[in-house]
């Protein structure tokens, strides 16, 4: 028990960490406990609505769903309600991906030049790369682990604002360093769909979304989510409704549920459907992180803040070390939406937690260790500012980087 209580202390001192005591992984909250502990957060942090999944062992053990699914209509949320994945679907896309490597038909190191009939400048959409070599230096590695290049849309230009009319650039030398970028994501979903004929939706419902039971998820629009449906809300409750994406998008084009994405990530921490080395090189971290935060893409200060922590990325998923060993993560952001899922690799723990708010991610920092126990997880890194501390918006926490907080 001192040893669970000093990781504790240590994760308190991290401001990285929840700001909220983090409970050992004796004394993590379930049942009447979480429910009330849920309960409190929303109504402070003014959240509408709220799913929580508790995977352990590599088994879902808890799905439940609180709050509103749409505020005007008093409609509860529940666990088949459907939400909007948003970021979510990057780390299932990978997944799926990862099944090509499996059976040969990928090849992560090998140039995307390999796999396409023609040069990419030569399609319209990547038309903006003609004259710069270093295209032929992404590979699907590169993409999935967001070291394209590339900011993260072409339309959010490094220190400018939003420019519908924005080119596509490389900005760094491919593979070199991190800058996550949706727009690598999309590019690997065209090589796959321009040089192997691989539809991405087809690919999603054979490889992940029928084999783990996940009939109300969806890489488009369906007309059958309309009677159970999640209003986005803004941070002023503002509602915002809910997109009908008509596209597919590797990068986030994802409707979902609790219940099913809770099902994909049991079976994510489980290794189902890739053999157990293909498994293991998804969540092989590939490049460490310095950025003091994951967003703007690019022009944030290098910082060490994470090194304890040895926050880096793997292919398609975040990595870090946490008192408990080796931790995986994926958050999921937009206008009315928040989500993430956190799993503990060796214990093949998780919790998944997905709101319909944009205040949703004030108070993840506090559920992720309730839930799970001590995990240092880089709040400040991931752009997750909690509840009561506010002023972390204008300027940066002290950071102690605790040894403890880097147990190997």
């Amino acid at each position: 028990m001192l040893r669970s209580s000093l990781f504790a202390l240590a994760c308190i001192a991290l401001a990285g960490c929840a700001t909220h005591p983090a409970t050992s992984s004796h004394s993590r909250l379930r049942g009447a406990e979480l429910d009330a502990r849920v309960r409190q957060l929303m109504q402070v942090a003014n959240v509408p609505g709220l799913g929580v999944a508790v995977i352990e062992n590599g088994r879902v053990v808890s799905v439940r769903a609180y709050g509103k699914r749409d505020v005007e209509k008093n409609l509860p949320l529940e666990t088949n309600t459907t939400m909007y994945a948003a970021s979510l679907t990057k780390a299932a896309f990978a997944y799926a991906t990862m099944s090509l490597v499996d059976q040969g038909r990928l090849n992560l190191d090998a140039s995307i030049a390999t796999y396409l009939p023609k040069p990419l400048p030569d399609y319209d959409k990547y038309a903006d790369l003609k004259g710069d070599p270093r295209w032929r230096q992404l590979t699907p590695a590169i993409l999935l682990s967001h070291r394209s290049g590339f900011a993260n849309f072409r339309f959010w230009q490094p220190g400018k604002d939003y420019d519908p009319n924005g080119k596509l650039q490389i900005y760094f030398d491919p593979g070199t360093r991190f800058a996550y970028s949706g727009e690598g994501i999309n590019l690997l979903q065209f090589v796959l769909e321009n040089g192997q004929n691989i539809d991405v939706a087809t690919l999603m419902q054979q490889r992940l979304f029928t084999p783990f039971q996940m009939p109300r998820t969806s890489m488009t629009w369906r007309d059958d989510f309309a009677g159970n449906l999640a209003i986005g809300y803004d941070e002023n409750g503002k509602a915002l409704g809910h997109k009908h994406r008509e596209s597919v998008r590797a990068a986030g084009s994802m409707d979902t549920t609790v219940s099913d994405y809770a099902n994909l990530l049991a079976a994510m921490v489980r290794g189902d459907g890739l053999s157990d080395a293909t498994h293991a090189l998804w969540l092989k971290p590939v490049i460490r992180i310095h950025a003091v935060q994951q967003f703007p893409t690019m022009g944030m200060p290098d910082s060490n803040d994470n090194d304890a922590i040895g926050l880096g990325y793997a292919l398609g998923v975040g990595t870090f070390q946490s008192p408990q060993g080796p931790v995986f993560f994926k958050e999921g952001h937009d206008d009315g939406t928040n989500n993430v899922a956190v799993c503990l690799e060796k214990q093949k723990d998780c919790v998944l937690l997905m709101s319909n708010s944009s205040n949703g991610e004030k108070i993840f920092g506090a559920l992720i260790d309730d839930v799970l126990g001590a995990t240092c997880y880089p709040l400040y890194w991931s752009n997750y500012i909690p509840y009561d501390h506010p002023e972390w918006r204008t300027e940066k926490p002290v950071i102690n980087a605790h040894p403890a907080c880097g147990v190997r």
